[in-house]
């Protein structure tokens, strides 16, 4: 018998879903709004995502100064307890003096929002990485959503298998757990939206490679619907199956705006989604940025609701990147505002992974065949520091002859084609006190993100390639560890967020260079990795190689 624990965040429509913005047209005769057919025949198609609205490219303006308080106006909106996820509520408004068809109603999120600085916060959004043309309407985020992350702090229950049950732990983040600088973080200010109570529980006694079925909630507050989902299979046994990619992200199903918009990520999902109900998966590893929130906290909301189909199904696990860690004076590696004030906490509220402690989010499980070496690029990882002893330690203790494939990963690569600019994707100082680790330990496969492209090496230490693959019966690349070189790179950042080309020459090193938008497909069984690289539009093969011994 093993234990194990499956991240799953679903959403439970107990209470109600609404969006923010609703476009209206003031009339002189009625000083009444319709909506337009767009938006009232987009329940059912977007259901679940978001309804469709005719303001929904206007979530960031820059707002004029109000005329004083007009005396005659008048609000009211429909009250009904029992409106469904996602429905409409009817604003009505009268007493408009001068009414315009540019008028419009909004929803502010968070309700203490201080909107008088909005068209001198431009800053506020490029602190991120967002340099994208930006309306500046402060009180981002644009929708909301009530979830099984409730407002409801009681314990809930989590029931699966034959009767087993598990009360849930509770937890949750305020605005004070973000961080900031002289210059407010999105996090601290507009971008906060309180995440609820994050409710969560482990499963025990079950075996591998078994499906279950499981359904939480409480009597109180409702139960979920039952959902199937399989144990990957134990380590040591013959074989797994696995998903891998980088940053990924999330997009709108709609055309609205929203800060930082990862146009990949939805055919990214389907495709996964597929293979995973077709029961061709074990787990999925997301190798850092992973919602790209950076400080837009409901945008959680969004990617939680997107991996949905396939996290609530297997086994999700994760590496923390510079999207949900870094910031000015928190003790990351890199002192950028890349998390927009996040520093990590929602991330590993989110995603608890089996880590030392809090902020030390590097751990190593093992499944099937393979020991996984999961680290934090953005924690220390200098020599004597805790990170690298944990490394060294982790990599010397494998046994090969339970688990013969070591596979290391975590966000930002030791080799990329792309590593120009003012901001190299490549350290090299990681490069150089952590590579040799790897050579140490005979480490096979090196997986990262952080480069939003897919790149495979040869097998290569300090820019030299030591082994070049050589082609097998079938014509696939095949490196040959019986005699082990070096590890083979490969750059998988290229599920969701706009593509990187790349320059028109590369070293000698760099095998392979696609920039399309897909994941990384593996399967070990004790003699072989296969690993495939699957271009999630077409479903075809970008790459694929194997590692021998």
């Amino acid at each position: 018998m093993a234990s194990f624990s499956i991240f799953s965040k679903i959403l439970l429509p107990i209470l109600f879903f609404i969006f923010f913005f609703i476009s209206h047209s003031f009339s002189s005769s009625s000083n009444n709004y319709s909506l337009s057919n767009i938006v009232i025949n987009s329940t059912s198609e977007f259901i679940n995502h978001t309804a469709i609205s005719e303001f929904r490219i206007l979530n960031r303006r820059v707002l004029s100064e109000c005329p004083d308080p007009n005396p005659y106006i008048s609000i009211t909106t429909s009250s009904n307890s029992k409106l469904s996820d996602e429905d409409f509520v009817t604003v009505h408004i009268s007493g408009i003096l001068v009414p315009s068809k540019g008028d419009w109603v909004a929803m502010i999120s968070p309700s203490h929002a201080d909107t008088s600085s909005c068209p001198f916060n431009g800053i506020q959004y490029q602190q991120t990485g967002d340099f994208s043309e930006l309306p500046l309407l402060c009180h981002y985020p644009v929708k909301m959503r009530v979830t099984w992350i409730s407002g409801d702090k009681a314990p809930q229950q989590l029931q699966y298998g034959d009767g087993q049950s598990q009360t849930s732990q509770v937890s949750t983040f305020t605005q004070n757990d973000m961080c900031s600088s002289l210059l407010k973080s999105p996090a601290k200010d507009f971008g906060w939206h309180d995440p609820g109570f994050i409710h969560s529980a482990v499963m025990t006694g079950l075996n591998p490679s078994t499906t279950y079925s499981y359904t939480y909630g409480s009597d109180s507050s409702g139960w979920s619907e039952k959902i199937n989902f399989k144990t990957p299979p134990a380590g040591g046994t013959d074989e797994v199956r696995f998903l891998a990619y980088g940053d990924m992200g999330k997009a709108p199903r709609d055309p609205s705006a929203e800060h930082f918009i990862q146009p990949g990520s939805l055919s990214v999902v389907k495709a996964m989604a597929d293979e995973v109900s077709a029961g061709n998966v074990d787990s999925i590893f997301h190798i850092g940025d992973i919602s790209y929130a950076t400080g837009f906290l409901v945008e959680w909301d969004y990617f939680l609701q997107l991996i949905t189909p396939v996290a609530s199904h297997v086994s999700y696990m994760t590496a923390i990147g510079n999207h949900e860690r870094d910031y000015i004076g928190t003790g990351s590696v890199y002192v950028t505002p890349d998390s927009g004030g996040e520093c990590g906490v929602p991330y590993e509220t989110y995603f608890q992974m089996p880590t030392p402690a809090k902020d030390k989010p590097w751990y190593s499980i093992e499944q099937g065949s393979v020991h996984f070496t999961v680290i934090s690029t953005e924690h220390d990882w200098s020599q004597n520091s805790e990170q690298y002893e944990w490394m060294k330690n982790d990599m010397t203790s494998v046994d090969r002859t339970r688990t013969p494939w070591l596979v290391f990963t975590g966000h930002r690569p030791m080799y990329s084609s792309v590593n120009g600019g003012i901001l190299k994707n490549v350290d090299e100082n990681f490069v150089k006190d952590v590579e040799p680790l790897l050579l140490e330990n005979k480490v096979d496969l090196a997986l990262w993100g952080h480069v939003h492209n897919y790149e495979r090496t040869c097998a290569v230490y300090q820019e030299e390639c030591k082994t070049l693959p050589t082609k097998d019966a079938s014509g696939i690349d095949t490196y040959d560890n019986t005699n082990y070189s070096a590890p083979v790179h490969a750059v998988i950042g290229m599920a969701g967020f706009s593509l990187d080309q790349f320059p028109s020459k590369a070293d000698e090193w760099s095998l392979v260079r696609t920039t399309e938008f897909g994941y990384v497909r593996v399967h070990a069984t004790r003699n072989a990795l296969t690993i495939e690289y699957v271009n999630a539009n077409t479903r075809k093969l970008e790459d694929s190689f194997q590692i021998t011994r």
